[in-house]
């Protein structure tokens, strides 16, 4: 079916793709929603950047995008008080050097172990493993070279668990030449 033939009243998709995106299992790609609904991923597309821009001005739920897949979440300024509704302990807290550790991952994704640890100055088994477990930082390939290390990036999760839709909404990197050479400010495990 070609876009010209297409004839979709946009009200109408929107509405269809948010349903789709409500019983989806997980995040998905805007070409598995077109496959869906047999229209051209680009259409899709373009419904689902209409549908993000209505959620951000007017609802409390976000579109989250992480790797080209998308899916509905709610706002992350009503984190609190849908976790008290639910009954649930307020997120864990997370250790300074995790955070350290995390930033230079989401920043500089796919990032072995070895690189983060050259960043920060120290070993930080320790700490990857505790992003891993929580599900923050996943393997997502392995590094050509000697011993191929694991490539980690970040996850829905981690994008989740700091209120962002995708990894455009992190601050702007700044490097610091002073902390690239002395290692000031960086924590050990």
């Amino acid at each position: 079916m070609t876009e010209q033939n297409i004839s979709v009243d946009e009200r109408e998709l929107e509405k269809t793709l948010e349903a789709l995106l409500l019983v989806a299992p997980g995040p998905v790609t805007p070409a598995q929603l077109g496959q869906a609904l047999e229209l051209a991923s680009k259409i899709v597309e373009q419904a689902l950047k209409r549908l993000e821009t209505e959620y951000a001005q007017e609802r409390g739920l976000r579109l989250q995008w992480h790797q080209g897949r998308v899916q509905i979440t709610t706002a992350p300024e009503f984190g609190s008080v849908i976790e008290r509704f639910l009954g649930l302990e307020a997120t864990a807290r997370l250790s300074r050097a995790a955070l350290e550790a995390l930033a230079i991952a989401a920043y500089r994704q796919p990032i072995t172990r070895p690189e983060i640890d050259l960043i920060r100055g120290v070993n930080s088994d320790g700490v990857m493993r505790s992003l891993l477990a929580k599900g923050l930082i996943e393997e997502v390939g392995r590094a050509e070279g000697p011993g191929r290390p694991i490539l980690y990036g970040t996850t829905v999760e981690f994008l989740q668990h700091f209120g962002l839709s995708s990894l455009e909404e992190l601050p702007p990197f700044e490097e610091e030449e002073e902390d690239l050479s002395s290692g000031n400010g960086l924590l050990k495990d």
